[in-house]
């Protein structure tokens, strides 16, 4: 299951995307995040899987765009340290840092 954390407004799309089926529960990613926004426990969008998953923390759905901002997502220089933590490649971001760092270069 592919699941989105964050939100989508006028300025673009703002997400954290964990792949469920392909999370294993190890934690890295929550060791790296300097905002501490992920959590790994049960996954209350899948009822039927067995074993933990990381998911971001509720509180953070509506901020995530300011959340992740000091880990420049889409910068292109090297990948988040969640996403780079990931062994699994299980994380990843929406493109809404992508396309703002681009405008930022123009």
């Amino acid at each position: 299951m592919i699941a989105h954390y964050g939100f989508k407004d006028g300025s673009g799309d703002w997400f954290v995307i964990i792949d469920t089926d392909k999370c294993n529960g190890c934690s890295r990613c929550v060791e790296v995040c300097p905002a501490k926004a992920l959590e790994v426990g049960p996954d209350e969008m899948d009822v039927f899987r067995e074993g933990p998953v990381a998911f971001i923390k509720q509180e953070e759905w509506k901020k995530i765009r300011y959340t992740c901002i000091p880990c420049k997502p889409g910068a292109g220089a090297k990948p988040a340290p969640c996403v780079a933590a990931c062994e699994t490649k299980a994380i990843s971001h929406s493109d809404g840092w992508k396309k703002l760092y681009q405008g930022l270069r123009h």
